[in-house]
């Protein structure tokens, strides 16, 4: 396939999933639920905190996080008491458990009360090129307060060589536009360009099929290539294309 013809293909891809069908079995409906920016982002935030392991019991798990938080994830977090806390200790999903959901509570709490939010630490502390160094400045925030050892690894650091998935697509769900009614487009200050793809064993398979990825590891190495490949299909928006190798990958078994 030449560059043009891979282009054509995976922008044909990408109009077929980058569209409001995509939520009926994505974890992106959970923050669809709210009209509230900043219920919008907390939800998305905590939704891609568990987004690993079979899809259903990631929206079945959000949903569940989202109703012990009385589906007001903002007011509660700033304005939980202890015995709120405590309702939450039974939450878990896979590795992540009450514990890390009171800390991750506790922590938003602090960053919109001192860092003006989710929104106001990533566009603060933006790069020229790539939000990899950001995120790993947002998790130095993130864990400011004292916690348990354990919690740390449900934040990924990319300086520290992780592909840091979850965290990548929550800056996709936030950053890229709502035009197709997918992402939420909510943080204006930082531009689509800088976003890097939620690389999976979904997108990173198929990347490597489509030759845009040789590393074998999906690590923050293999994100550096295949970032910069899609750079070169689209400068203004390459992260689009995780609609593509996620849906070819998932749907297609390409």
């Amino acid at each position: 396939m030449t560059k043009k013809e891979l282009k054509e293909f995976l922008d044909q891809k990408v109009q077929e999933y980058n569209n409001p069908k995509f939520l009926e079995s994505d974890p992106i409906q959970i923050p669809h639920l709210f009209s509230k920016k900043e219920d919008i982002e907390i939800s998305a935030f905590l939704t891609a905190t568990i987004a690993w392991g079979n899809r259903k019991s990631i929206i079945n798990n959000a949903n569940r996080m989202m109703e012990l938080l009385g589906n007001s994830p903002h007011d509660f977090v700033m304005n939980h008491k202890g015995s709120d806390l405590e309702l939450l200790q039974g939450f878990v999903h896979r590795t992540f458990n009450g514990t890390d959901l009171i800390y991750f509570i506790q922590s938003l709490k602090n960053i919109y009360n001192q860092h003006g939010g989710l929104q106001g630490v990533f566009t603060k502390y933006q790069t020229d090129s790539s939000l990899q160094p950001t995120i790993s400045h947002f998790k130095g925030i993130f864990f400011e307060l004292p916690f348990e050892q354990r919690t740390t690894k449900h934040v990924s650091d990319p300086l520290k060589g992780s592909a840091a998935k979850r965290i990548n697509m929550f800056l996709r769900w936030m950053v890229r536009d709502a035009n197709n009614q997918v992402d939420f487009g909510l943080w204006r200050e930082i531009p689509p360009s800088k976003l890097s793809c939620p690389l999976d064993v979904h997108s990173g398979n198929v990347a490597r099929k489509l030759k845009l990825l040789k590393r074998k590891q999906n690590d923050a190495k293999a994100l550096a290539e295949l970032d910069k490949n899609l750079r070169k299909l689209d400068p203004m928006d390459p992260v689009k294309y995780d609609f593509a190798l996620f849906g070819l990958g998932v749907f297609e078994k390409f």
